[in-house]
């Protein structure tokens, strides 16, 4: 059987090639810069040339791929600061979610599920040791606070804008967050990130539409100095799903 003889496509296995392949790119499995063709892929994956060429669309979407002259994609690489755009685009974003939230009146019920996240982060932070199953239930509760103040923005525009650029993986709110496991000042960073939440929850409270924008973007930008700490040091990079992709800059 030829390789390309497979079972007709279905929904399933496009699902499948487009998971798998993002997890390639992203686990390091597949180099920056490296060529794929259709062909390649489907001989990988094991699967037909028609999810494979849906995953190969999408991830080009996304921004994973490039499509390269003359046919075929490449693994995308990304600079500091292309990192540092994409923290800043995410910074904007929750804080024009955060001003919506705080004129337009949150959900008593999303405040109150914000307001549970910040006191369970409180119990981890008053441990006298944050070990790393700690930063596994911080990483869940600061995603889960992220998508209640998206969610209370009550903007279904600002939330498809939000998904569609935090799906490079480091440009999310916790995408170098695991970066900071061994980090000297671990503990201050984690600390500094859940005062911010609890400013931004008051801000919304008290209807102070740009004071929690404000309190928001200076927010995202923790991330520029986990970054900069995740670029120094290549243990910590290698924690970064994607990490492999970001290109240290070079004088």
């Amino acid at each position: 059987m030829a390789s390309t003889d497979f079972p007709q496509s279905t929904p399933n296995q496009t699902t499948r090639a487009l998971l798998e392949l993002r997890n390639l790119i992203l686990d390091g499995e597949l180099a920056p810069n490296e060529r794929l063709s259709e062909l390649a892929v489907v001989e990988r994956l094991g699967v037909s040339r028609t999810p494979v060429r849906a995953a190969l669309q999408r991830l080009a979407e996304e921004g994973l791929l490039e499509e390269i002259v003359g046919g075929g994609y490449a693994v995308k690489t990304f600079t500091e600061r292309d990192v540092h755009d994409a923290i800043e685009l995410r910074g904007t974003l929750e804080g024009m979610a955060a001003r919506f939230a705080a004129e337009h009146g949150a959900s008593p019920v999303l405040l109150a599920k914000a307001h549970d996240i910040v006191s369970a982060v409180d119990q981890i932070l008053d441990q006298a040791t944050i070990t790393a199953q700690d930063f596994e239930r911080y990483i869940k509760f600061n995603e889960q606070f992220h998508k209640l103040l998206i969610a209370m923005s009550g903007s279904d525009l600002l939330a498809r804008e939000f998904d569609r650029m935090t799906r490079l993986p480091f440009a999310s709110p916790s995408g170098f967050v695991k970066a900071q496991l061994d980090a000297p000042q671990a503990r201050l960073i984690l600390t500094l990130a859940q005062e911010g939440h609890r400013a931004v929850i008051e801000a919304i409270e008290l209807r102070q539409g740009h004071r929690a924008e404000s309190l928001m973007r200076e927010h995202a930008r923790i991330a520029h100095r986990n970054l900069r700490y995740a670029l120094a040091n290549h243990k910590a990079i290698r924690l970064v799903h994607g990490g492999a992709l970001i290109q240290a800059h070079t004088p």
